[in-house]
């Protein structure tokens, strides 16, 4: 029987996160290398890929850096065909990558709608479609997407229409997922984080009044920290969670329950 602290551990996995250039996608990265996995660095920013790259060749995890856009098929083919030659395999696939636009749903353009939803969710899909191939046939694998409380519940006073409804659609289609590919040995769960400071939200977070309005509206009376992601993230993707599938982990401070 395994220690309880063991089933945590990732040694020798090989993890892609998608979005690892900046903010929640480098934590989540250096999360995933902490707790012992390679990691495969998967975002369109390559030089800062590759500063990410050498921290953590300094500390002495094993890294790879791929210029991948989640959107476009040939660079999601790569990424995958590249992480295979280097690693052998795959065994975890983080999906991160995303963009929103705040705006009023009267005011969005159709084009910028449909590019929220085909980096949030169609990119998903696609990492999803073609790291799945490999997990299945291995019989073995954890995807864990990042959804956002928005796609659990409305917003309203910060408009985002396309980010909701995509983030939406990845809380559904990791149920989808899940339901089709847990009997062959892959795992798909997601977490819905409330607000964290990242790039994303970067004029939320130099607002006062905006900032007020998040601790008000939080239960725990403030935001979220980006360490704060890493216990539901390795959970999901570790043995830890080896019974777990299809489930959608709020990391929101209470958000979702008042």
């Amino acid at each position: 029987m395994k220690n309880a602290l063991d089933l945590f551990r990732l040694d020798g996995r090989v993890a892609i996160v998608t979005g690892a250039s900046a903010g929640i996608g480098a934590e989540l990265v250096r999360g995933l290398a902490d707790a012992g996995a390679k990691v495969v660095l998967a975002a369109r920013r390559r030089e800062r890929m590759d500063e990410l790259a050498k921290e953590l060749g300094e500390r002495g995890s094993d890294a790879l850096v791929v210029e991948c856009d989640v959107t476009k098929e040939t660079d999601v083919d790569r990424l995958v065909a590249e992480t295979v030659d280097r690693f052998d395999g795959i065994d975890i696939l983080v999906n991160n990558a995303g963009i929103t636009e705040v705006i009023p749903a009267e005011d969005q353009t159709l084009e910028a709608f449909e590019k929220v939803v085909a980096v949030n969710l169609t990119g998903v899909f696609l990492c999803s479609q073609r790291v799945g191939r490999v997990m299945l046939e291995a019989g073995k694998g954890s995807i864990v997407n990042v959804a956002s409380v928005l796609g659990l519940v409305g917003s309203g006073q910060l408009p985002q229409a396309s980010y909701a409804a995509s983030k939406g659609a990845v809380v559904n289609l990791t149920r989808e997922l899940a339901a089709q590919w847990s009997r062959r040995g892959v795992r798909v769960n997601a977490l819905a984080p409330a607000w964290f400071a990242s790039e994303m939200t970067a004029d939320m977070f130099k607002s006062e009044k905006s900032r007020q309005w998040i601790r008000s509206r939080t239960p725990m009376g403030r935001p979220g920290e980006s360490h704060e992601l890493l216990g539901p993230l390795i959970f999901l993707a570790s043995d830890a969670a080896s019974y777990v599938t299809g489930q959608i982990v709020p990391v929101d401070g209470g958000w979702t329950i008042v």
